[in-house]
C-alpha cells in the first residue's frame, strides 16, 4: 500500500512506466562498440571507478594496496580511478597515500549499510570521516521511514548530513532493492535531489544486499536526474554500485548515460561506478584491445573484494 505522502509525491513527479524502462534498457545490451570507441569507453569507465573495499577485515595494509592500484592501475595511458572508498576508520590511512593526488577519498558513513543508528551517531561519524580527510561521503537513507511515508524525516536527515559534510561531496544511497518498486526509486531520487547541492550524487545501492545496481534502476534514477535538471537547472550526479563486475556491463551503463543525460554527464564529476572487481576486467579488456590477445582472469590482481 502506498502511503498518502508518498502518493502525493508520485502524483507530483509522475509515475514510472516500468514496461517502457525494461524495453529501453534491453536495447542498451544490443549496442555494439568497436575499436577506438571501445577503448575510449573502457578508459572512461576506469576513470569513473570508486575503487572499494568494505570488509570487516580491512587493514591499513590492504587500504595501502588499494591506493597503489588506484593511483597506477596499469602501465601506459590507463587513467587513475576517481576515488578509493573505505570505511571511516580507514580514511586516515587512505589519506597517507592519495591525498593531493587527484584521487578522492570516499567514505561510507551514517551506520552503513543499515542506517540503523541514532541520527546523532550517524552525523558524528560523518564529521569524523571528513575531519580525517574524506573528500566524499556515501550515506544511506532511512528506508524504513521512507516506506512508512515519513518523507519529511528522510529529507531532514539528508539536510543534516549535507551540513555535516561541509565542503565534502555527498552521495545519497537509496538502496534500491529495498525500495521495492520503480515508482519508489523515482520518488526517493526526487526527495534527495531537492535538498542536495549541485555536484552531489544519488546512488543505487550499498552492495550489501542480494540485488544491487541494474540497468533498470539506473535508468529510473538517471531519468529522474534529467527531469530534475530540466525543471531546476541543478546538476545532480549518479553512482550505480554493486554487481557491476564486467567491462561489458560498464559500457552498457555508459550508453544509458549518453542517451539519457548526454555527454555532459560522461565524466567522473557526474558519474561513478562503485566497484572493486570491475577495474580488473576493464584492464583486461584494454590489454586485449592493445595486444589482440585475450587476457586471463588472473592477469590483474584483485586488491579488494568489496562491492
Amino acid at each position: 500500500m502506498t502511503r498518502p505522502a508518498l502518493r502525493r509525491l508520485l502524483d507530483e513527479i509522475g509515475p514510472v512506466d516500468a514496461v517502457g524502462i525494461e524495453e529501453r534498457v534491453a536495447k542498451y545490451t544490443t549496442r555494439s562498440i568497436k575499436k577506438g570507441s571501445k577503448v575510449f569507453g573502457l578508459k572512461l569507465a576506469a576513470s569513473m571507478v570508486d575503487l572499494t573495499t568494505l570488509e570487516g577485515k580491512d587493514t591499513p595494509g590492504k587500504v595501502a594496496s588499494l591506493c597503489r592500484k588506484a593511483l597506477s592501475p596499469h602501465e601506459g595511458d590507463v587513467p587513475r580511478v576517481a576515488a578509493v572508498c573505505v570505511y571511516p576508520a580507514m580514511v586516515k590511512h587512505a589519506a597517507k597515500h592519495v591525498k593531493g593526488t587527484g584521487v578522492k577519498i570516499a567514505s561510507v558513513a551514517t551506520a552503513f549499510p543499515s542506517g540503523q543508528a541514532p541520527l546523532k551517531t550517524r552525523l558524528a561519524e560523518v564529521r569524523q570521516a571528513v575531519a580525517d580527510g574524506a573528500d566524499e561521503i556515501d550515506m544511506v537513507i532511512n528506508r524504513g521511514a521512507f516506506l512508512e511515508g515519513e518523507l519529511g524525516v528522510v529529507q531532514d536527515e539528508i539536510v543534516q548530513v549535507v551540513e555535516a559534510c561541509g565542503e565534502a561531496t555527498l552521495k545519497v544511497i537509496l538502496e534500491t532493492s529495498e525500495l521495492e518498486t520503480y515508482d519508489h526509486i523515482r520518488a526517493a531520487s526526487f526527495l534527495a535531489m531537492r535538498v542536495l547541492r549541485p555536484g552531489d550524487f544519488i546512488k543505487t545501492s550499498t552492495g550489501k544486499t542480494s540485488a544491487n545496481a541494474t540497468l533498470g534502476n539506473n535508468q529510473v534514477m538517471i531519468e529522474a536526474i534529467r527531469d530534475f535538471y530540466l525543471a531546476t537547472g541543478t546538476e545532480i550526479a549518479m553512482k550505480p554500485a554493486g554487481g557491476i563486475r564486467t567491462a561489458k556491463q560498464a559500457l552498457q551503463f555508459l550508453i544509458a548515460v549518453k542517451e539519457t543525460l548526454g555527454d555532459a554527464w560522461l565524466n567522473n564529476r557526474r558519474y561513478r561506478f562503485g566497484a572493486s572487481s570491475l577495474l580488473n576486467d576493464l584492464l583486461r579488456q584494454l590489454e586485449t584491445q592493445r595486444t589482440g590477445a585475450y587476457q586471463a582472469p588472473w592477469t590483474f590482481s584483485d586488491d579488494s573484494t568489496g562491492h
